[in-house]
């Protein structure tokens, strides 16, 4: 019978000070669902370790450092589990070095960027001989050819979190906004939607000529600046809409992490069919499109019927809370990671 409160060392690029970042990160909703939870979690952030360490602030010089202070914080602490997210900076060797000085440690990675990135599968495979676990956001056949050759692979949504996506858009009959989107490069590289290739200034553009009195927030679109911080923030909660569209819908579930920060915060999130959502949403929960017309169609409609616009923010909030808050992730990973559930399980 496991302890019922853990110690977990969490690995991963969070906020010291040292740089900016966004509030709305996976590694920060973990690691609070884990506390919820009732487990003693404690923040390692390699990259700024790395930066600290460096004469010049550099992270690719304070490698050796960080992989050190790693192996050093976790003998003080003997962490029940070694959780890593994106720990770019820490190596294999390191992470095996751990499990040596620390008997019966459990050792997990997690991995919110997409399987059709060839550099991404690398950084992932680069830890597989040394980790028990692995949790991705991708589901169906990507992840299941990643457990080729027996690894312990499991599907992790990315969570929502309300004391970070704390809007209520759906709450307000007026908004300054009609549509949300942001991206941090409209060409680099296309985005794929409805089998075809975009540049969203482009794509946007379309769109704003279809609708013109479509009030939108952008960021990053033509030139405009992004949004960051606390106006990030800010623009969520002000907007009706929130078109989710990452490089390709076609890798099951997989999608970025704003999907949670647009439901968290009341918007209704416009998605592909094809991203597969649609088995864990419906129509009166999220908008749900497959080619452009009827992502036209829908949007003229919702924004200019509020009442109906609010209640399917209202209700796409309340069933991404249901399935995938983070205190729900986080009990699940560990579930998994103590062998009380299996990789392959999806409780969502």
């Amino acid at each position: 019978m496991r302890k019922s409160s853990l110690t977990i060392v969490h690995v991963g690029p969070f906020m010291t000070g040292l740089r900016v970042g966004p509030k709305h990160s996976v590694q920060i909703k973990l690691s609070n669902g884990l506390i919820r939870r009732g487990h003693l979690v404690l923040n390692f952030a390699d990259r700024d370790v790395a930066r600290a360490a460096s004469l010049f602030g550099s992270r690719k010089f304070g490698r050796r450092a960080v992989n050190k202070a790693l192996i050093a914080f976790c003998r003080q602490h003997c962490p029940d589990i070694l959780l890593m997210g994106h720990a770019d900076m820490i190596d294999a060797e390191t992470v095996a070095a751990v499990r040596d000085i620390v008997p019966g440690v459990r050792i997990a990675q997690w991995n919110v960027d997409p399987l059709f990135e060839p550099d991404n599968v690398r950084r992932i495979r680069g830890k597989l001989r040394v980790v028990d676990k692995t949790f991705i956001s991708t589901a169906g056949e990507p992840l299941e050819r990643m457990r080729d050759g027996g690894h312990a692979m499991s599907f992790l949504p990315n969570p929502v979190d309300f004391s970070v996506e704390s809007g209520r858009a759906d709450l307000a009959r007026s908004l300054p906004y009609d549509l949300f989107y942001a991206c941090g490069h409209p060409s680099r590289p296309l985005r794929e939607i409805c089998g075809r290739e975009w540049n969203m200034d482009d794509f946007i553009g379309l769109i704003g000529a279809r609708l013109p009195s479509l009030r939108m927030a952008l960021g990053g679109i033509e030139g405009r600046p992004h949004f960051s911080g606390a106006r990030y923030q800010q623009v969520l909660e002000t907007s009706a809409i929130g078109l989710n569209i990452s490089r390709r819908a076609d890798y099951y579930l997989y999608t970025s992490d704003r999907i949670a920060h647009l439901a968290g915060n009341g918007c209704v999130v416009a998605i592909e069919r094809a991203t597969g959502y649609t088995d864990y949403f419906s129509d009166e929960e999220m908008l749900f499109f497959s080619d452009l017309d009827e992502l036209i169609e829908k949007l003229a409609r919702l924004s200019a019927e509020p009442e109906l616009r609010m209640r399917t923010g209202t209700a796409g909030r309340a069933r991404y809370a249901e399935r995938f808050n983070e205190q729900a992730v986080a009990q699940f990973m560990i579930d998994v990671i103590m062998d009380e559930c299996a990789p392959e399980a999806m409780p969502w």
